[in-house]
């Protein structure tokens, strides 16, 4: 009964109870509880910025950045651009009534006289003018204005995409600084997104690649390959069931009732195995190991650019070629801004739906863009080394 009851009851050994009994855990949980602020907090700190680091927290972190960027300059920008505009109003006004007054209340009998006092009323009013738009003056109403939330938004975007197209702009001292700062932390963020998002399009277009493409247009019937199987028979002198071995390359394996070829891809890296049991051919394919054609790549970039041309001439009611147009400079980071959009749709509506339009377009273009050059660069590397291999091989035979 005692060695029973030794059993049952959880030992201690120098006062610390044993792994697994109750008071074992009751201790643990106390333990955890005690935990202080400040490591909790470090806790909470590592795992934000692992998130945050992530691919999709750094897309969170570019669009909450960019719609913070927008509360920002409309904040600073907005009203200052309507009290510019009010005070130019404000001073034609002036102006009217003083020509008024001088011509009901003074009694200048003189054309000269009379002539001399308009034209220093109306100097001064050139003068304040001139000045109100060297200050960023435009013909901005509340229906018109440029610094609503959604031309913020494109201008932010704008901004942290180095694209910059110069149709709007900040034009206060608070303004132009905060663009500096913002455009500081901005670019960095941005190009860690086109890193990120560009390498998840390339392995997927890479995965699709060889799943759709390769393994289809490399299934083909039996009789191919049992022709390329008779040449190789025929000029290798293989005979059933026999290792032989060929100048400087590896021993093959020729079996009765399957004939393997590896066929080595001309970047050498892509590779299939096809194994001639029955009519079928399998499909071996590394997606990472495998390259896209640059004229694939090409054909991408070109279908987008078309397609945010279609779409932006039926929006803006643009031709085809000022949105193809629009579309390669905006993409290309070039930026004129000469051609914008919401410059031809001054609804309330029609504008904010064409600026956050024009903010997914770009946002997923540019991400294309930089999985197209990813996959170029492969490509053309792979490219560069199967040369390299070429001539190496081609010195060694004429040795």
């Amino acid at each position: 009964m005692e060695t029973n009851k030794s059993l049952h009851r959880p030992s201690s050994t120098n006062g610390q109870w044993q792994r697994g009994s109750y008071r074992y855990q009751c201790e643990r949980r106390k333990r955890r509880r005690r935990k202080p602020w400040s490591e909790k907090i470090c806790d909470w700190t590592r795992t934000l910025i692992a998130f945050l680091f992530s691919n999709v927290g750094v897309v969170c972190l570019v669009v909450g950045y960019t719609i913070v960027g927008a509360f920002l300059f409309t904040y600073i920008e907005a009203k200052d651009s309507l009290d510019i505009s009010g005070d130019v109003v404000k001073q034609r006004n002036i102006t009217a009534a003083k020509l008024w007054d001088l011509t009901s209340k003074e009694n200048i009998f003189s054309e000269r006289l009379w002539k001399k006092e308009v034209r220093n009323i109306l100097e001064r009013y050139q003068q304040k003018m001139v000045k109100n738009i060297r200050d960023g003056y435009e013909v901005v109403t509340e229906e018109h204005k440029k610094w609503t939330f959604a031309g913020a938004f494109l201008y932010s975007l704008t901004v942290i995409t180095t694209i910059g197209y110069g149709n709007i702009c900040p034009k206060t001292k608070w303004g132009k600084l905060c663009t500096i700062i913002y455009a500081i932390i901005g670019m960095p963020l941005f190009l860690l997104y086109l890193s990120q998002i560009g390498d998840i399009f390339a392995r997927s277009f890479k995965w699709i690649y060889a799943r759709c493409c390769l393994c289809k247009c490399h299934k083909k019937p039996r009789d191919p390959i049992n022709l390329e199987v008779l040449k190789l028979r025929t000029e290798t002198k293989v005979q059933r069931n026999q290792w032989q071995h060929v100048g400087e390359t590896k021993t093959s394996n020729v079996y009765e009732d399957i004939n393997v070829i590896e066929m080595n891809n001309i970047n050498g890296k892509a590779s299939m195995n096809n194994k001639v049991n029955d009519g079928n051919s399998s499909c071996d394919y590394d997606p990472q190991q495998v390259t896209v054609p640059l004229t694939l790549c090409l054909s991408i970039m070109v279908g987008y650019v078309i397609a945010g041309a279609l779409l932006f001439s039926k929006w803006e009611d643009w031709n085809m070629l000022d949105g193809s147009y629009f579309c390669f400079v905006s993409l290309s980071t070039i930026g004129f801004g000469d051609i914008v959009p919401g410059d031809r749709i001054y609804s309330g509506q029609g504008l904010e739906l064409s600026f956050i339009f024009c903010f997914m377009y770009l946002m997923l273009g540019m991400a294309l863009i930089a999985m197209c050059f990813n996959l170029m660069q492969e490509e053309v590397i792979a490219k560069v080394h199967s040369l390299a291999r070429m001539i190496k091989y081609i010195f060694r035979c004429d040795r």
